[in-house]
This record gives structure tokens, sequence and C-alpha cells, in this order.
């Protein structure tokens, strides 16, 4: 355990910097068994895996929690056993068999059983926070769930379904964080209302990953120490600090002066004034995450397909990216990102005016309308949301932009208040059906929706496509699937209300004496687990 008095020896006088209650000294390097790496984490809504739904949220599960299986990211389309040892499925694909590891244990040392994970499938689709609908879809309900998913003995779970499923869509699904096995004693010790220990698991875990969350502080610090009861290869670090730092700059100026080992949001500019440089590591990866603008369908304007046209002509897509994300996002337009299954990799729209302010005569909004634009007042999606005002107003549209926390943002679109939005997304597992579903599934377009997807919280419903994805996922022949896919990307860049414009490329630069950050194509599988300081 690091100690006050052995950190700061030989350190008397020297200015300090509080790290959720650590005192570092300023322009020394950190301690050897401690990593300090800098990230904007203020989308953290929550730390429960069956709520979180956020990328730092899922980023922080992925090194907390354990899930039945899991892919790793030198093959991320080839399924592994992480709590699991096998698994199986009937010859009807209605009844599935996990055997579990008899070494996993939870960091208060209990055994990971069964039941564990039979709760913690449950509690994913009876709490129904946003990531259910990934476990909802196979039929599973508050009031059956209980039924068919089940421990038949400490090491074994069976998990029946009503119909038939594709036996690796459903272990896809299982490997996303709301997958993650949640110790059943730790929740219910801290139930509270009948929340099944959900307000208590938003800032502390109850799980069997290399790590455990020692504190979370919104928008300021997520601490981590190891799990002293991992079953896997131990991390060579014994505490993981994560600061939220939003500036790029101040990221710079403290991994160069050595307050942090790792940064994680350095814009273009930063990263090129590094590059060559013996002190650090520079350490790209393209990831499974995109960036895109959501239209309210609420809004009547926005309602009108003209409209939806006329805004993707007027977006300067290649200008934004040049400009402002040159090194860290590159030009993407449909909804699965490059190098997934199934990927499209045509982009239809460039900057038009001409034929933008055709489409809104045509909408019969010739005079432009007002809207306005929710998005992060943090770089570099403050001033995509600036370039993104500028070129709308070329063809009449007043953008007025409103600024908050990511988390805030996030909040906002959940509940279908925003008109427009600047949202980012990742892919929760390795199938195409993953955001097939989110950007083109919903049926239901009542408030009290049990799948709320991102067509839902704007509003887009579509039951004609919605059938289609949901029939897709079922389809056995590969080529034709592929091809349904593809078709159903090029219907989604024309018709629907969601702007897709970049594809993100993660840039970590970490300090020389740093090494073995693994960056994950999803935020999820991004482990810290093997990250050694010399």
């Amino acid at each position: 355990m690091l100690t006050r008095r052995s950190w700061l020896a030989g350190t008397a006088g020297v200015p300090a910097l509080s790290y959720a209650g650590l005192v570092l000294p300023a322009h020394a390097q950190t301690p050897r068994d401690l990593v300090v790496m800098a990230r904007r984490i203020d989308d953290i809504v929550s730390l429960d895996p069956q709520h979180s739904f956020e990328y730092m949220g899922n980023e922080i599960g992925g090194n907390v929690y354990q899930r039945l299986v899991t892919t790793r990211n030198d093959a991320p389309a080839r399924l592994v056993g992480d709590v699991a040892e096998s698994w199986e499925a009937s010859a009807d694909a209605r009844t599935f068999t996990f055997r579990l590891k008899a070494d996993a244990k939870f960091a208060s040392g209990a055994p990971v059983t069964a039941e564990d994970a039979a709760f913690s499938l449950q509690r994913a689709v009876i709490l129904n926070k946003s990531p259910a609908f990934i476990i909802n879809q196979f039929g599973f309900t508050k009031d059956n769930v209980r039924d068919l998913i089940k421990a038949a003995d400490a090491r074994t779970l069976v998990v029946r379904m009503e119909n038939p499923t594709s036996p690796s869509f459903f272990y896809y699904c299982l490997s996303a964080n709301v997958g993650s096995v949640v110790e059943k004693a730790q929740a219910m010790k801290n139930e509270k209302d009948g929340d099944l220990g959900n307000a208590w698991l938003s800032q502390n875990s109850a799980g069997s990953g290399a790590f455990m969350v020692r504190q979370w502080r919104a928008s300021e610090t997520v601490m981590l120490d190891v799990n002293p009861h991992f079953s896997g290869e131990k991390p060579k670090i014994r505490r993981m600090v994560v600061r939220h730092i939003a500036d790029p700059s101040a990221q710079l100026l403290q991994l160069q002066r050595g307050d942090i080992d790792i940064a994680r949001d350095l814009g273009p500019d930063q990263i090129k004034s590094l590059t060559g440089n013996a002190g650090f590591s520079i350490t790209p990866a393209k990831k499974a995450s995109l960036m895109y603008m959501a239209l309210n369908q609420n809004v009547p304007a926005l309602a009108k397909p003209e409209v939806r046209q006329a805004i993707k002509w007027a977006i300067d897509y290649d200008g934004i990216q040049k400009n402002i994300v040159s090194t860290t996002y590159d030009v993407h337009q449909a909804f699965l990102p490059a190098n997934f299954p199934s990927a499209l990799d045509d982009k239809p729209f460039s900057k038009n005016v001409a034929r933008a302010k055709e489409l809104l005569a045509a909408a019969g909004l010739a005079g432009g309308f007002e809207v306005s634009l929710d998005h992060s007042s943090g770089p570099p999606i403050a001033d995509i949301a600036q370039a993104i005002q500028a070129n709308l107003a070329e063809i009449g549209v007043k953008v007025t932009l409103v600024a908050a926390e990511m988390r805030q943002v996030i909040t906002k679109t959940r509940a279908r208040q925003h008109q427009m939005a600047i949202v980012r997304w990742g892919a929760d597992y390795f199938d195409p059906h993953t955001n097939a579903e989110a950007f083109s599934v919903n049926d239901d377009n009542s408030d009290n929706a049990r799948n709320r997807t991102l067509a839902w919280r704007s509003s887009w419903l579509i039951p004609e496509l919605t059938k289609r994805v949901r029939a897709n996922v079922l389809e056995t022949d590969p080529e034709k699937r592929t091809a349904e896919y593809l078709e159903l990307q090029r219907i989604h860049q024309q018709t629907s209300p969601f702007v897709i414009m970049l594809q993100e490329i993660e840039v970590a630069v970490a300090r020389a004496n740093v090494t073995g950050l693994d960056l994950g194509p999803m935020s999820d599988r991004t482990s810290y687990a093997r990250i050694v300081k010399a």
C-alpha cells in the first residue's frame, strides 16, 4: 500500500496536485506501482455494468468485471472463455449451457458461481436500463427471465429461449459489458427499494476482473485497485488512477512534466509535437466508434425527409476531418464502422450548398429554420459543433449551440429532449447486428418502450426497416446476410435522422517507461491489466 510518507519523501515545500485524496508532487515522476492516465471521463453515468452504456463507463467495466465469454483484441472475431470454460447449444438452438471455471473469484474472495451469472443476466432484464435491449431481444422479460435463466448447479448455467437463435450471435451479445458477472451477495447486501444494488454498484464494484473500483468522483477521478483474488495474470501495477482532464493542452503539459503517465485525448497538434521524441510512445488504434449527429423526429422541420438530406449535404466532412481531427478520426458515413463485418465504405455525401438549398426549398423551408444543437463542451466536439453551425448557416439554418458535459448530453438524448445532438456510439459486440439494431430498430415509439435504441431516442419509427433488421440476424447464409447488411446501410444513409460523420482513431501517448496499455476496438476491450511501468 502506498503511503503519503514514502511518496512525498524529499519533496517538502514542493507544490502538489491532489488525485482523489492522494497527493502528488508537481514536476515529479508518479510512483512505480501506480499509473495515472488522463482521459475525458465526463460521460460516465454509472459504473454498474447492467446500467453503463457510455465509453468510459464501459471501459472501466471491462477492467473490473468478467463475462461468460469474451473476445481478444488480437482476434476480435473469435470467442474465448472468460469465466466460462465451455459452452454449448442444443440441437434446436433454444438451450445454451455454460460450464464455469473453478478458479474464478470475485474481489471479495468469493468464488464466481452459476447463480451469480444467472442473477447478473436476470438483473439486466429486470432493471431494463439502456443496455438491456442486448439481452431483451432474445425474448426475456422481467416476468419470465428467472424461469428461463437458471443455475443447474454451482458451476453450470442453463439459458433457455422460447425461439431458436443463432448461437454465435447470442454468445457475442453475452460478451458485451451488459453481460458482466456481478457478485449477487454484494449487490443484494446493498439493495435499496428493490433496485438489485443498482445505486450502490453505480459507484462501487462487485466483479472478478483484474481491478476493483476504489473510488469514482464524477467528472474528476476514477481510482482502481488490483483485485487480489484475480484468477488471471496479476497486473504489475497496484493502482490505476484515471483523471478527468478535458483540455488536450493540459494533458500534454502534465504528460511532459511527469504528472501523468498516459494521455488519451491529445489532439492532432499535440500528437505531432511528440512524434519522433524518444521520451514518449504513440499508439494508434482504429475503433469501432462513430461520431454522428442525431436529429429528433419530434421536431417538425427535422421530420421532413428533404431536410434530413439537406443537412447531410450541407456538412463539410472532409474539412472537419482535415482541420480539426486529422489524426484522430476518419470520415465515415455508414452505421457499421470500417473493418467491421459487413461494413459499407461508401461516402455518398459531401458539402454541396446548392443541393442542400434545393432540398430545403422542396421541403417548404426555403427561408431556413432555427434549431438547437446539444454537444460536449470539450474538444474536439465543441470545435466540430461550431463548424456544423457555420455549415448549416450557409443554407439558412440557424443553429443555437448548447454546450454541456457529455453525460448531460447523453441523458438529454436518452430522454428524447434534444433537437439535434452530436453523440458518439461504440459497438457493443463483434457482430453487425449490434449497430444495425441500435440505429435501425424501433417498432414501439411510445415513451415507455421496452427497447430504447438510438432510433427510439430520435423518435424514428420504422416498422419495415425494423422487420428487415430482425430477420437478417437469423439469416444462416453468410453471403446473404452480408448483402442485406450492405443494403440496409445504403437505405439508412439516405433516409435516417442520423448524420454519421466520423470514425474514431484512438491515439494513446505514454511516457517511454510505461508500456502495455491494450487499446481495444470497442471501449470495454481496452485493458489496463498488462500495463508495466519501468
